[in-house]
């Protein structure tokens, strides 16, 4: 079973939408709603079918979560056990057709336990679509002895749920397994060098950031090297949420000592994590090593020869 995240500006796919009743379909494509412990929260959600034919639809809450290729928003399947807002969330109806060029409002229920945890609980009303698509495999019917079997691929779309639990809000955020994997050529000079640098950026706290990176790295004597600000940061981390993610250095030195640092920063936040690396061409290393064994092999043979004069002169 697949689950589309919700699109970022509404929540549809061209076949049908998800959306908060009363509303303009993509003028208020989100709920957010606040809540004490112990509380119910009362709102309605709208299902557009936008084709030709009538569509069957089960209606079910999902806990959201960071994807881990881009850290982009995605929500749990119905077969996932929800944890959160997605266990809060009880449409009145689990099961809603909806005829052709039309929309069903249906009225939904978010009860927030006694202990619920402050902070935020993200998650989203999905509406999954009851027809099986076949997706990528064999043949269906084939013996499973004999090969793959065609997966059936269900779809679904959900309209975000912003939630937040009243209490103390505690934002925190760390850079952490900060690493470089360098590639240079053979031969100084003889080619542009590259480095990967990879990084764990991890939301420690029980609300969602709007993350920053910059990146900085620093040569011998404090030389600036590189210096600027990650594209590639996913607009939301949420809370507890961390995500892998990497940047690509082309033009890293070839011969240096230094250090590369990753600055996150979000609103009442700011944290660094970083790595040290040593930049050697590789015959500069090898010969570096060669000198290391000769003077290692070296001081071995002149202990080796001062112990046996040590002994001849007994």
């Amino acid at each position: 079973m697949v689950v589309a995240a919700p699109a970022a500006q509404a929540a549809e796919n061209g076949e049908w939408a998800v959306y908060p009743a009363a509303s303009q379909l993509g003028g208020r494509p989100y709920f957010y709603l606040s809540a004490d412990p112990g509380t119910t929260v009362k709102d309605q959600v709208t299902v557009a079918n936008k084709t030709g034919a009538p569509l069957t639809f089960r209606l079910y809450g999902a806990d959201a979560y960071n994807t881990e290729r881009d850290g982009g928003f995605a929500v749990r399947t119905s077969q996932e056990k929800q944890t959160g807002a997605g266990a809060w969330i009880k449409p009145d109806r689990a099961r809603v057709t909806v005829p052709p060029r039309s929309a069903v409002t249906v009225p939904y229920t978010l009860t927030v336990p006694e202990d619920a945890e402050p902070g935020d609980h993200p998650g989203a009303v999905v509406a999954l679509d009851e027809r099986v698509e076949a997706g990528w495999g064999s043949p269906q019917g084939e013996a499973l002895g004999g090969g793959s079997v065609a997966v059936g691929v269900q779809r679904a779309v959900g309209a975000r749920v912003y939630l937040r639990v009243n209490g103390p809000t505690v934002p925190a955020l760390a850079v952490e397994d900060v690493t470089l994997d360098q590639d240079r050529p053979l031969v100084p000079g003889a080619g542009t060098s590259t480095a990967t640098i990879s990084f764990t950026l991890h939301n420690r706290g029980n609300v969602t950031l709007n993350p920053k990176v910059a990146l900085r790295a620093e040569g011998v004597f404090g030389r600036t090297l590189l210096a600027r600000d990650l594209a590639k940061i996913p607009s939301e981390l949420l809370p507890r949420q961390k995500i892998r993610l990497t940047e690509r250095w082309t033009g890293s030195p070839q011969f240096d000592w230094g250090e590369v640092t990753l600055t996150a920063t979000a609103k009442d936040v700011r944290e660094s994590g970083g790595a040290s690396f040593l930049a050697l061409p590789w015959v500069a290393a090898a010969a570096v090593l060669a000198g290391g064994a000769a003077a290692l092999i070296g001081l071995r043979v002149r202990r080796v020869q001062a112990g046996r004069a040590g002994s001849a002169g007994h």
